[in-house]
């Protein structure tokens, strides 16, 4: 007798499933859910014996979800996702024989007054290339090889570690030199950038944001896929492999986040469901006026859900060592950038934003209970307290903060002609005030070159000499004061022009001494920071630093210690163009010392004053019981120890 044959499985277009259980749901309703991208978004999984893609989308004010993509030739209705039941507004459904690869949307009909949107995934793991819009189903599949890195990092991202961070804009970087019009995808990146990242002696790189964005100008800042590389460069296991080559070289990756705001594209986040859904309603609390974007409706459980998802996902699927928080201070205040009127008083009248407080504080410790080994980092430039104190003593939980305040006072003392600068000497050691309120990274960043400020080294008064040697000096304060590093690409070489996303670097510049010698002192200084332990242990607190004399106007000098256990070095800078000889500085013991590093030796393009021999000499000064004499260079910085 025959054996009776088994009927095929039937499918429908859409199969429900599901992969939110009840628990996920309570979760996500209470803005208690930290890992969405588990659960939204695409999933290849097999059901019922037939490989298929899972979709669930947040949409709660839709009347109908259709998923439309090249598979079903955009048909708007054939594929129809399911609404769950328990008002959680998620719409889902598995479909057949479709998998990675797949371009698709969302095609919303809302419940407000009938409005359709054609809507990227907002948790899509790639997309198509600007200027495409479409989402496009993916993985984050990788078969990692950073394990030494990984199981050894918390030393490297540790707070007494030396942090020395190298920022890239991977689209401008470097470019193909055949063609300068075509950026190099993320693994040929990783060819070039490590070996010179390490060959620098940086500690860590920070990418300016790698989102998928399609706005080149907004340099990333203005982000459609929070789930997604910038699909220009490549693929998402292309950029693992970028982070992956620089981890197996001992540098860690800090991404630039962006939790402030959105843009308004069509396909993006904007009115994703016909309403305001990610961001507020009212323009006072929803738009941005000056970058015209959106910002988060950061009292919405489930928008609190998504963004603290985003940041755990970067650190989770992509290894990254630390998330570098974009314009805190922009969030922090109801009013900023708003005239009276033009802004929503707290529910106690006052102008901080309480749900972005409470907000931060969530996301910090979340990250540190999940990632202990990793850093976050704010840029907020305000007088904010206690954004780098943990949220048990009633501060925002970073682990450091950008110092704001050191950068604009450095630049403006150093921008001044040395004949001046005894008159402003307080610019450059006001920051001592405040070093220690914070745990503060000192930023030379992408802002400080960009829109007609000119470059860093364009920034410096005098001639050809005297720009290079106020550059080689300006760096040697930034690693000589306490607290971490942070320098834009191009600075490390002099670049002689601002800053243009479109273009690559001008590399060509390292063919001139001068050029190649201020990289050289950039290099000589990261590995003097790295080790020297005087200059990185205990780098966030007071006993770090003592001061020697910083009230030597006349001179233009200023002289400190710099201090770790029983290690102590001297810094010294003369920070006028005449040459100081045998000008003495007190000194705490009589160990014999050496010259660590001279910004003015010939081999960096200086004049080469210094001194070969240093003489520890009982004479007591400056409330120190010993001394010394030294030969200051011209614009230079000394380190003796």
């Amino acid at each position: 007798m025959a054996k009776k044959k088994e009927p095929a499985v039937e499918f429908k277009n859409v199969e429900a499933y599901s992969l939110f259980t009840d628990f996920d749901i309570s979760l996500f309703k209470s803005g208690k859910h930290y890992r969405l991208y588990e659960k939204f978004g695409t999933h290849v999984l097999e059901h019922l014996g037939v490989v298929g893609t899972y979709f669930a989308v947040w949409a709660p004010n839709a009347r109908s979800v259709h998923v439309i993509g090249n598979f079903n030739a955009w048909n708007h209705e054939s594929h129809g996702l399911y609404p769950r039941w328990d008002g959680s507004g998620i719409w889902e459904g598995w479909i057949p024989n479709i998998g990675n690869g797949e371009i698709f949307k969302y095609r919303i009909v809302s419940n407000h007054h009938g409005v359709i949107t054609e809507k990227g995934d907002p948790y899509a793991l790639t997309w198509e290339e600007a200027p495409r819009t479409s989402s496009i189903v993916w993985d984050t599949w990788y078969e990692w090889k950073d394990k030494d890195w990984m199981s050894k990092r918390r030393e490297k991202n540790h707070l007494d570690a030396p942090v020395s961070v190298y920022e890239v804009h991977l689209g401008s970087w470097r470019r193909d030199p055949s063609d300068p019009e075509r950026r190099l995808n993320y693994r040929e990146i990783a060819d070039a950038l490590v070996p010179y990242v390490k060959d620098l002696g940086f500690t860590h790189v920070e990418f300016m944001p790698v989102m998928q964005h399609p706005y080149e100008p907004s340099w990333g800042y203005q982000i459609t896929g929070y789930f997604a590389v910038n699909s220009k460069q490549g693929s998402p296991q292309d950029f693992m492999y970028l982070v992956e080559q620089l981890h197996q070289n001992g540098i860690g990756v800090i991404l630039d986040w962006v939790p402030s705001h959105f843009p308004g594209d069509a396909h993006g986040l904007y009115r994703f469901d016909g309403t305001a859904l990610y961001e507020h309603e009212d323009p006072r609390q929803g738009y941005h006026p000056d970058w015209k974007s959106y910002i988060f409706n950061y009292a919405r459980y489930e928008v609190r859900s998504f963004l603290i998802s985003n940041a755990l996902f970067w650190l989770d699927r992509f290894h990254i060592d630390g998330l570098r928080v974009d314009a805190v201070a922009s969030m922090l205040y109801r009013d900023y950038s708003r005239q009276d009127g033009q802004w929503v008083p707290n529910v106690f009248g006052g102008r901080e934003n309480l749900e972005v407080i409470s907000l931060l504080k969530e996301l910090n410790e979340e990250v540190y209970k999940s990632f202990p080994d990793v850093q976050t980092i704010a840029e907020e430039s305000t007088a904010f307290p206690g954004v780098s104190r943990p949220v048990y003593t009633g501060g925002l939980g970073f682990g450091m903060k950008w110092m704001m305040g050191w950068m604009n006072d450095a630049l403006r003392y150093f921008a001044r002609d040395p004949m001046y600068r005894k008159w402003h000497q307080n610019d450059l050691t006001f920051s001592l005030v405040y070093a220690f309120s914070e745990n503060f990274m000192l930023p030379l960043s992408h802002d400080e070159v960009v829109y007609g400020k000119g470059s860093l080294l364009m920034k410096m008064p005098g001639d050809t000499w005297q720009k290079f040697a106020n550059l080689r000096l300006l760096f040697s304060y930034m690693f000589l004061h306490p607290g971490t590093k942070l320098l834009f690409m191009g600075g490390e070489f002099g670049q002689v022009k601002e800053w243009n996303f479109l273009q690559s670097l001008d590399w060509h510049l390292l063919e001139e001494y001068s050029h190649k010698g201020l990289q050289l002192a950039l290099t000589d200084l990261n590995h003097l920071y790295r080790s020297t332990l005087a200059l990185h242990k205990g780098q966030f607190t007071s006993e770090c630093f003592q001061w020697v004399d910083g009230s030597d106007t006349e001179n233009c000098v200023i002289s400190f210690l710099r201090k770790a256990d029983d290690q102590a070095v001297l810094v010294v800078l003369n920070l006028t163009a005449q040459p100081q000889r045998d000008y003495r500085i007190g000194f705490p013991n009589q160990k014999e010392v050496v010259e660590l590093f001279n910004s003015d030796h010939t081999k960096y393009g200086g004049s080469g004053v210094g001194n070969e021999k240093i003489y520890i000499e009982e004479v007591p000064y400056q409330g120190f019981p010993y001394s010394v004499r030294l030969s200051l260079p011209p614009l230079g910085a000394l380190v003796i120890g």
